[in-house]
Parts: structure tokens; sequence; C-alpha cells
């Protein structure tokens, strides 16, 4: 990366100026070339940031803001912002990680739009600690039938970002949907243990152990983005217990 480069060739220019042409003893001038390697380092580090913070903001303040009144709409909102972020790709050399959120960003409004073999290549090169994107990149693998892959990717998830309820609920659900029950009480049992006491994790472990299927809709509108479950399928629910409800209630006062 630039910045790494760029900072330790200043910091050894240093060092040679104050250890041979200034003759002071060499602790000063490692103390010298640290410091100002140090601020170099942090210098074009927040330079480069801002900028590229500045290009994926303005991005996502414009598809958040805009009124959308047709998912035609919606889909030209998408494509603009995501034109707009692959303008950052251009400082992904000057600092580490850049590269990976940048592609992260772009793959998480691909898949959000559904356009899943769009969003494939720019989730898998996304940066690991964001769990979204991994997660979406797991069912993605589910949906390919691609379950090592899927695997692989919730491991490597779950590791970088063990504190996120929702990250081991849909690692356990994908296992559920890939035939694998037994696996996904052990992801919950887990997650537990990173997360002791969590409601929805011990409710759904409850679930499984009774041969029941997982609930995921506490998560609300974190849950759909997923794809797994539309939230046609969650209206349709609650219109059904509704109505089993009333039922109920008329056998009552009968």
């Amino acid at each position: 990366m630039y910045n790494i480069i760029i900072s330790l060739l200043l910091g050894l220019v240093t060092y040679a100026v104050i250890a041979f042409a200034l003759q002071l003893a060499w602790w000063i001038a490692l103390i010298a070339a640290t410091v100002v390697m140090c601020a170099v380092f942090y210098l074009i580090s927040r330079i480069v940031m801002k900028k590229i913070e500045a290009i994926m903001s303005g991005a996502m303040k414009d598809l958040q803001t805009q009124r959308v009144t047709s998912r035609e709409m919606q889909t030209q909102l998408v494509d603009r912002a995501i034109k707009e972020m692959q303008a950052a790709f251009q400082y992904q050399n000057w600092q580490i990680y850049v590269g990976g959120q940048i592609n992260a960003s772009i793959g998480m409004l691909y898949y959000i739009k559904r356009d899943f073999n769009a969003a494939f290549p720019y989730l898998e090169k996304g940066f690991f600690k964001n769990w979204v994107t991994m997660g979406m990149l797991g069912v993605y693998y589910l949906k390919k039938n691609k379950k090592v892959k899927m695997k692989e990717t919730f491991e490597k998830a779950v590791l970088g970002s063990p504190k996120e309820s929702l990250l081991w609920a849909l690692y356990a659900y994908c296992c559920c949907e890939a035939g694998e029950r037994s696996r996904a009480k052990e992801v919950l049992e887990k997650g537990l243990k990173k997360l002791p006491g969590n409601e929805e994790l011990k409710m759904n472990l409850a679930r499984l152990k009774e041969d029941k299927d997982m609930k995921m809709d506490g998560y609300g509108e974190m849950w759909y983005q997923f794809h797994l479950e539309s939230t046609a399928a969650l209206q349709k629910k609650q219109q059904m217990a509704s109505m089993t409800g009333g039922m109920k209630r008329k056998v009552v006062r009968r």
C-alpha cells in the first residue's frame, strides 16, 4: 500500500539524515524516524479516508433521500449509487482494506436489488469484518448449493464479528435450509457462548430442539435484506395468526 511505502521511505530518510549527516546518536535517529513514519502514515490515511468517505456517503445520501415511486426508479438510483462508489477504487492502493470495504458496499447494493450474480464478485472481495456482506455471500453460496463454501464463509464471518446475534442466527438458518439442522443447533449454541442470554438465539435454539422451524422476523428489516424470506411472507403469517386468533375468540364466546 502506497501510504505504508511512503511512510517507510520518509522514516528511512529521516534516520539517514540524523544518524549520518548530522552524526547524532543512533537511538535519537531511530526515535525521530519512528515519529516521522507514524505521523506521515496517519496524515495520508486521514486524507485518503476522507476522500473515500465523501464519495461513499454522497452515493448513499442520494440513494436514501430520493423519493422512490417505482421499482424501475429504485433500480436506477441503485445503479447510479454503484457508479458513484466505483470512483472510490482509485484510492484502493493507498490504504489497507479500502478495496475490501468498497467491494463490500457495492456488492451489498447489487444484492439488495436482487442482482445476485453481479453482487457475487464484489462480495467475494469484500472486507471480512463487514458481517452483513459476509452473510450475503454465505446466502449466495447456499442458493448455489455450495454448502462447503457457505460454511467457510460464515465461519470467517463469525470469527470477525462474534457479537452479532443476527449473523449467528443467519448462519444457523442457512444450515437448516441446507438440511443440516444438527449443525444449526451447534451454531446457535456457539453463538450463545459469545452472546449469553440473547433472547433471539435462545428462542430459535429451543424451536430447533422442538423440531420447529426457526423464527427470524424478530430481527426486522435487517433480516429481510438477505432475501431468504420476503416481507409478503411475514404479512401472510401475521394475517394467518390474526385469523387463527379470531377463530379462537369465537370458539370461546360460544
